[in-house]
């Protein structure tokens, strides 16, 4: 299947995305993966990036589109892909879609996690990142820490990151909703979207995912 996975911040897209696509079989195709594959590579791709990023510039849609054109062209995408992170606006969406006619390929799914606005600033305001290991993570409500500030797991202190506060997060919404949540209309009218609610757990979310793309697949 070649499934493009939207939502916004804070839908858990990258926690689905990992687990649909081992369900699935097939790759998980993440921008921030392409960035940094690209960079450290060395890729002409990669060092045209660098240089938008360390001038502090966003980088083009030509360039994120030629990295996910090349990784959609490996081996192991053959028989299909999960897109995550991409397409970010309706002009990726409609290159993406230029791109998969030149091959003679289609998307099958575009799977679209949806979550109230006010649950959204709840799971990433929330959230505290340990100082030692930043993949040790806790939230206020939903996975608090033995010792209020502490890490369960290596005694080093939590802290609420600078783009987790609420007033960073309701502007990344703000950015959703104007270049992002779009696409979904543009996918619409292809009838390719299939729409899920991402709250529960992680389990329920992604069992919900797999009912509703296997539906779709079989219409």
């Amino acid at each position: 299947m070649r499934i493009v996975l939207v939502g916004p911040p804070g839908a858990g897209k990258g926690t689905q995305a990992a687990f649909l696509a081992q369900n699935l079989a097939i790759p998980h195709i993440s921008t921030g993966d392409l960035f940094r594959a690209n960079i450290s590579q060395g890729t002409e791709l990669g060092l045209k990036a660098k240089s938008y990023m360390d001038a502090g510039n966003l980088v083009p849609d030509e360039v994120t589109i030629g990295m996910a054109k090349d990784r959609m062209a490996q081996a192991d995408a053959a028989n299909g892909f999960l897109l995550d992170g991409f397409p970010r606006n309706v002009s990726q969406a409609e290159a993406l879609d230029d791109a998969l006619k030149l091959d003679g390929q289609e998307l099958d799914a575009v799977l679209d996690l949806e979550v109230p606005e006010d649950e959204v600033v709840k799971r990433i305001a929330g959230r505290r990142i340990c100082r030692n290991d930043s993949s040790h993570v806790f939230h206020v409500a939903y996975k608090q820490p033995q010792t209020e500030g502490v890490c369960d797991i290596c005694g080093g202190e939590l802290y609420q990151r600078g783009d987790d506060t609420e007033e960073t997060v309701r502007r990344r919404l703000e950015v959703y909703h104007s270049e992002t949540e779009p696409i979904i209309d543009h996918y619409r009218a292809q009838g390719l979207v299939v729409t899920i609610s991402a709250l529960g757990s992680v389990s329920e979310v992604t069992e919900r995912a797999m009912a509703a793309l296997r539906k779709d697949d079989a219409a």
